[in-house]
């Protein structure tokens, strides 16, 4: 939802760029080498998609025949629209991750196998923030944790530098375990559009591969990264304020539907709440202008970002306290 900022616009504006596809364009090279430095990795490779960055990350790790762990609401299975079942040819095993955090035993009986004929899991998959929980911040701890059963681990880090602001941990050691890590610089980070991968060089140049097979060269790519660079340089101090603000709205939630949150739980910039009828109420303050989102039949998410300012939380919170009874 965010819009470019008018810094970002600038940048895009007098980029200088080249053919992305040759891996001719400056910017592009920058972003990327100034994004791997920041997670601690020797490469990264800019596309145009968090989902994109995540199937690149998996079609590189994983191959066919083999198994993907990943938590059963995390992105990779519940919002990417199926597309690892159409785009790579290994299988997914979910398990629980109640919090945001993988369910490490059911993971260690998936890696050990002991079944007859148990596939190969190739990678296990995280996320941090989990959205679904809540934006629920993982400790670089859980990471290591993961990381110590053994495979590579992909991590999803679309909103990673929310945790970083979360738990004041760089994002350098909450992805320190993971082979590959993906951060999307949209959302928080108010870029219009692009996520970049990071890993090992090799990793990079075969993902660079694989992002090619799935149509995400962008050619003269400069004109995008150039926001992608400024949001790294300016715009992640400022998340604290997206999460002061969503603790907030989670107040305001818990006051009018009581024990539907826990405001204490609110570690990053996302809301999700309980509700019999998500949908309904989702209209119901679309109606008031309240954009929110419907999670599933018992569940409505809330999100700050730079574009919600303090007016926007106390007008959001009259609106949840005028709600009719029967909301």
């Amino acid at each position: 939802m965010t819009r470019p900022t008018p810094v970002m616009r600038r940048a895009m504006a007098e980029a200088e760029v080249g053919d992305d596809g040759w891996g001719e364009d400056p910017t592009v090279r920058r972003l990327e080498e100034v994004f791997a430095d920041r997670l601690g990795k020797a490469a990264g490779l800019f596309l145009p998609s968090g989902t994109m960055a995540n199937q690149v990350a998996l079609r590189t790790l994983a191959g066919p025949g083999r198994m993907v762990v990943a938590g059963r609401r995390q992105h990779v299975v519940m919002s990417e629209n199926g597309a690892a079942g159409m785009n790579g040819a290994f299988q997914l095993y979910t398990v629980d991750d109640d919090e945001g955090r993988l369910d490490l035993v059911a993971a260690e009986e998936a890696v050990a196998g002991d079944v007859g004929h148990s596939p190969e899991v190739a990678v296990i998959a995280v996320e941090n923030t989990h959205m679904v929980a809540g934006g629920r911040a993982v400790p670089a701890e859980a990471m290591d944790a993961v990381a110590a059963l053994g495979p590579p681990v992909h991590l999803d880090g679309a909103r990673l530098f929310n945790a970083e602001v979360a738990l004041g941990v760089p994002v350098a050691r909450l992805a320190a375990a993971a082979t590959t890590v993906m951060c999307s610089l949209s959302k928080g980070l108010g870029a219009p559009v692009g996520s970049v991968l990071a890993g090992s060089a090799e990793l990079m140049a075969e993902a660079r591969v694989e992002r090619g097979r799935l149509g995400g060269g962008m050619r003269q790519a400069g004109i995008l990264a150039a926001a992608g660079l400024v949001a790294l340089d300016q715009m992640v101090d400022r998340l604290a304020e997206d999460h002061a603000r969503a603790r907030r709205l989670a107040e305001a939630v818990a006051g009018r539907f009581p024990g539907a949150v826990d405001p204490a739980t609110v570690d990053t910039n996302i809301v999700v709440f309980v509700h019999r009828d998500p949908h309904r109420l989702v209209a119901r303050l679309a109606g008031e202008g309240v954009l929110a989102d419907a999670l599933g039949r018992g569940a409505v998410r809330l999100v700050t970002h730079l574009d919600v300012d303090d007016a926007g939380i106390d007008r959001a919170a009259g609106v949840l306290a005028g709600l009719p009874g029967d909301a």
